[in-house]
């Protein structure tokens, strides 16, 4: 069962394919340029070469799965995040229903779930990622959506929380997600989403 990977080239998508790639897990990278392929090249890891905001439809074939980690980034404007974390989720979707994908994994965001209590600069790509999990729901293609708090580079704990409360703090290391997100695509759970902070408790107390 072979996961197309949408996003590979990010912080949170990069770190995902090593550890799957180390685990055997059968991946293929979705990048856009021929300048991106020799990092993974040099792991292993197929790649694809594809674009969110273009034509990315043939990146499917011969995948069975789907993990949407990209995102446009804290230094680009608006148009970015309605083109790639709103349309691009979207369009992913609803090319995942077409193909009879069998589930489609996507990073969201803990604070998407109420994006006008973000920071006001974070707030429009906290309504795009809302409007994206909302399309996911209802697909009809079984998901799993992950909502991490705020992003840090801090090393791999591989220990969680699920609740601000819980963490005491809103924050959780990339390579922490990126963990979380490889116990899920090995697990069977299907149409749940979890918060992920860093905190105590193993992946498998977090996500059952």
């Amino acid at each position: 069962m072979t996961t197309l990977v949408i996003g590979a080239n990010g912080q949170i998508g990069k770190q995902f394919c090593e550890l799957a790639q180390q685990a055997g897990t059968p991946i293929k990278a979705m990048i856009r340029s021929d300048e991106q392929v020799p990092w993974f090249k040099e792991r292993g890891i197929d790649t694809v070469i594809a674009d969110l905001e273009g034509d990315f439809e043939h990146a499917f074939e011969g995948c069975d799965q789907v993990v949407f980690t990209a995102g446009s980034g804290p230094h680009t404007g608006p148009d970015k995040t309605l083109l790639i974390d709103l349309y691009g989720a979207i369009r992913a979707a609803d090319i995942a229903k077409q193909k009879g994908i069998s589930r489609y994994l996507m990073i969201s965001a803990i604070r998407a779930e109420n994006p006008m209590e973000a920071p006001e600069k974070l707030r429009p790509y906290m309504a795009a990622k809302f409007a994206a999990d909302a399309h996911l729901r209802n697909s009809d293609v079984p998901y799993v959506i992950l909502k991490p708090g705020r992003l840090t580079d801090d090393a791999a704990s591989q220990q969680f929380a699920s609740s601000i409360d819980e963490a005491g703090d809103n924050q959780i290391s990339r390579a922490n997600v990126a963990h979380a997100l490889h116990f899920a695509l090995q697990s069977s759970v299907s149409n749940q989403e979890f918060a992920l902070l860093d905190g105590e408790r193993s992946i498998e107390e977090v996500i059952k």
